[in-house]
């Protein structure tokens, strides 16, 4: 009996990958249709319904991609020679080296996730990963002593997501924004928020009150 071929296997599944990814920034999530990711990864219908059964198997398939990729990038921060040093190629690497195809693809996945309970499904898997990701990143660099042990550290990956969030949108949304230019400031902000929570928790009780 023949065996298959795993390897040729993987390498069909991630061409099919990334065709996907072309079409879907190129024309959009609903725009893109089967036949389109066919003709792009240069395969018949027949060959790719073997690999994917339809759109939503793909997007799956792209965010296991994307979340492995993800993971390998988190085990860095804590092998670079200072958490911050880490921490800001981490950020570079999401919010500045990424391509306008693939951050048109993040806000394809994130739009269709609000019509589709699947894609909604898998979005919030990935996004828990990310989070647990984040969290295990900053409790290790406490352990450390890098960061502040009595950090919120939930509290701190809702606004480190959220800075990179608006970074993202400002790169879709403006063709002249340059992330290059708020990068220093943004990490500035996020070293304080990382070494002084206690004082950043005692400012904004004084503005509150």
């Amino acid at each position: 009996m023949r065996r298959p071929n795993v390897k040729l296997q993987t390498d069909r599944r991630e061409e099919i990958l990334e065709a996907a990814r072309r079409c879907f920034a190129r024309s959009g999530f609903h725009q893109a249709s089967m036949q389109e990711i066919c003709a792009e990864a240069g395969m018949s219908p027949g060959n790719l319904y073997r690999y994917f059964p339809s759109k939503e198997a793909i997007i799956a398939g792209l965010i296991e991609v994307d979340s492995a990729t993800a993971a390998a990038n988190f085990a860095a921060v804590g092998d670079a020679p200072d958490f911050f040093t880490g921490l800001a190629k981490l950020a570079r690497q999401y919010l500045v080296e990424r391509s306008p195809e693939e951050l048109a693809l993040c806000a394809e996945i994130r739009a269709e996730s609000r019509r589709n309970p699947e894609i909604a499904r898998i979005q919030r898997a990935i996004d828990f990963e990310v989070r647990a990701g984040l969290v295990a990143v900053l409790r290790a660099a406490a352990e450390r002593g890098e960061i502040a042990r009595e950090l919120d550290f939930e509290q701190a990956v809702n606004v480190l997501l959220a800075l990179g969030d608006g970074v993202e949108v400002r790169r879709i949304s403006d063709p002249d924004f340059n992330p290059e230019t708020v990068m220093p400031a943004m990490l500035d902000i996020v070293k304080y928020m990382l070494l002084n929570p206690a004082d950043a928790t005692h400012r904004d009780g004084e503005k509150s009150s």
